[in-house]
């Protein structure tokens, strides 16, 4: 009998009360929106930093590869040498 009781009562939650649960909503809504942005702009700084990172290093790399091939043009003897020394320490640690 108290459920019928509570029926006739009108609504459980009162009309000012779902207008603040509306204006809440919506200013979470707007703040979610705010966020997805700011966070879609950083992301797309740092992608931009990445790839002015990843260019350098390929950069740096190639002018790497391009200088030890001039050396080894240029000093054909000690490049050599140098080989066979790395290649028989590296055979020292791989034996073990």
């Amino acid at each position: 009998m108290d459920n019928e009781n509570a029926m006739d009562q009108g609504p459980l939650v009162a009309p000012e009360v779902e207008a603040q649960v509306e204006r809440g909503v919506k200013q979470a809504r707007k703040a979610a929106g705010d966020l997805r942005s700011s966070a879609s702009a950083m992301a797309d700084e740092y992608r931009g930093r990445v790839d002015e990172i990843r260019e350098d290093a390929l950069d740096r790399i190639r002018t790497l590869q391009d200088d030890s091939k001039q050396y080894v043009r240029d000093n054909p003897t000690k490049a050599i040498c140098i080989a066979l020394g790395v290649g028989f320490v590296l055979g020292l640690i791989f034996h073990r």
